[in-house]
């Protein structure tokens, strides 16, 4: 399956490309992958061209090894083990839309849980930034029927779904001191433009915020995020929160995050 799969790496370096000025860029990863994808160099210079990158099991990416829903499949990365961690880039390297999210953790835990679409059997690597300049890299192999970025979203054939997009649940549950566990969803077609007549349509910025306003994480959903995605994460405060959100087509959405009964 790996080495059918690799032979389509050029598909996602024809789509990736546009991404960068002059092209896609053939520069030599510093390392070798121990994912052993043939599109880690594509993956290097797409999104952190010339940057220094390490492999490090100390990030944790964990997810099935095969996709039973290939539109909602789970995964959370951890890498609270590293200190001074700034920012991390999740990506699937034979997705058609290779970027599945970026994650600041400004006060949480570098550690935050998902679900995203695959289209395909591939690897999916985080690549976590620290302060120093350096980036981490780990990542797992996810086997899939395929097809979850290029089908339409459930909310496309539904009359009603306009009524519900942008409508926020979520709470948080204290952890400890200081320390709280936050899970939310946002309801969001999360359209990735790939199905036919069917726009790109999703999620761009998610901030959260604590009952003071001061910033305490923001995530960057891309298209392959799961409709209707929901979110979870540990954050360094506790009472009520807040949520503010953006899409691609300018609508702001924004709604309380109470503490749990």
């Amino acid at each position: 399956m790996k080495a059918l799969v690799a032979m389509l790496f050029l598909v996602v370096a024809n789509v990736q490309s546009s991404e960068r000025p002059g092209g896609l860029l053939t520069e030599n990863a510093p390392i070798d992958d121990p994912l052993g994808s043939s599109a880690w160099n594509i993956m290097y210079n797409v999104h952190i061209p010339g940057a220094r990158v390490v492999f490090d099991d100390r990030v944790i990416v964990m997810a099935p090894t095969s996709a039973e829903n290939p539109m909602s499949v789970p995964v959370m990365v951890d890498a609270s083990a590293l200190s001074d961690v700034d920012k991390i880039i999740l990506v699937a390297d034979f997705n058609p839309i290779s970027k599945i999210l970026e994650f600041y953790p400004t006060r949480t835990l570098a550690k935050l849980g998902f679900r995203f679409k695959i289209q395909q059997a591939t690897p999916v690597r985080a690549l976590v930034h620290t302060s120093d300049g350096l980036w981490h890299m780990n990542g797992a192999w996810i086997d899939a029927s395929g097809g979850g970025c290029t089908a339409p979203s459930m909310a496309s054939g539904n009359a009603d779904w306009a009524s519900r997009v942008g409508q926020i649940s979520g709470k948080n549950w204290l952890r400890g001191h200081n320390m709280s566990r936050l899970k939310f969803q946002i309801n969001h077609p999360m359209d990735t433009g790939l199905a036919d007549g069917i726009p790109a349509f999703y999620l761009e910025q998610l901030v959260i915020v604590d009952q003071d306003g001061a910033e305490l994480g923001t995530i960057k959903p891309f298209e392959p995020i799961s409709e209707d995605p929901v979110f979870t994460l540990d954050v360094h405060a506790t009472g009520s929160m807040s949520l503010w959100g953006r899409d691609n087509n300018g609508n702001i959405f924004e709604a309380p995050l109470f503490p749990r009964s």
